[in-house]
Parts: C-alpha cells; sequence; structure tokens
C-alpha cells in the first residue's frame, strides 16, 4: 500500500500537513520585515539561508487572528510559483500516511478553501492535508506581492554584480 509523508503542524488547535517533498526546512521566526499595505496574511519578508522569502500567517489566513506564540515556527514551503514561509502555531512531527487514511474532501469544490485537498482520518485524530501551490495561489493579492518579490531579488542580483 502506497504511503505518503507530511510534515503536520498545528494551527490554533487544529493539525494540518504539507507534503514533506514540498518542505525545504522548518525555521524559528527571526526577523521579518514589514511592507505597509500588504495584505493583513503577509508578515513580511525574512531571509532564510540567505534566500528572500514572505511569510505567510496560516493562523490569520483561517482564523484571521495571529499565531504569536513561542513555539511558533516558519515551515519554509517550495512551490513553482514562489518559495515561501508558513507560520504556523508549532511544528509536531514527519508522518507517513497509508493513501488508505486520506479522504478526498467536498471542501475543495468550495473557492475559499480549495487547498484544503484530504482529510487524514486515524485512530484519534485528523490532519488536514493542504496544497502548498493551490494555498499560495487562492491568496487576495499574492501575484502581486510576487512580482514585488521576483523585482527586488532581481535588483538584489544587479547590485552583487555591479
Amino acid at each position: 500500500m502506497e504511503s505518503v509523508k507530511a510534515v503536520v503542524f498545528a494551527c490554533g488547535t487544529e493539525e494540518y500537513a504539507v507534503p514533506v517533498e514540498q518542505a525545504i526546512s522548518i525555521e524559528k521566526l527571526e526577523h521579518v520585515t514589514p511592507i505597509p499595505h500588504l495584505p493583513n496574511y503577509l508578515l513580511g519578508f525574512t531571509r532564510i539561508r540567505g534566500e528572500l522569502v514572505p511569510v505567510l500567517d496560516f493562523e490569520r489566513i483561517l482564523y484571521n487572528r495571529s499565531s504569536n506564540s513561542q513555539s511558533a515556527r516558519v515551515i519554509v514551503l517550495n512551490t513553482d510559483v514562489v518559495n515561501y514561509g508558513l507560520l504556523v502555531t508549532e511544528a509536531r512531527e514527519i508522518l507517513d500516511f497509508d493513501e488508505s487514511v486520506l479522504k478526498q474532501m467536498g471542501l475543495v469544490n468550495y473557492s475559499k478553501t480549495r487547498y484544503f485537498t484530504a482529510v487524514a482520518n486515524l485512530e484519534n485524530r485528523m490532519i488536514t492535508y493542504v496544497d502548498p501551490k493551490v494555498l499560495v495561489n487562492s491568496l487576495d493579492g499574492i501575484r502581486e506581492i510576487i512580482n514585488y518579490l521576483h523585482k527586488m531579488l532581481k535588483n538584489e542580483e544587479e547590485n552583487v554584480e555591479a
């Protein structure tokens, strides 16, 4: 039977998971540079291992409140659109799910939650599976932010070459 490896994390009181192959690293939340007038889900930009990364607050996306806790972590995710940090309440573990426990959700049909692709229905817990690419593409204003990031990176490269 096929298994799916995922990084499990908490946001609020619920548990979520992202595919392990899209998780670059899990970091403590360090200095984030806020940029005025950006959507409230975007905390700002930070440098992680030398790379400029936008940091999205998952709790703000889901519940419109900020996840300010000592155990908060940034899961750096790789998508073909952009690498970004997802601020979560707590990074918990890496789990292997049997595909048989992953149930497809009707919520993918609801435009605001398309990024919830399945639920792992385990014996004593339920974990909602999140598609990082669908998540980042579903956010209002993200295209402009990605374009801004690419422009910043291009300027940075030009300054290094000069």
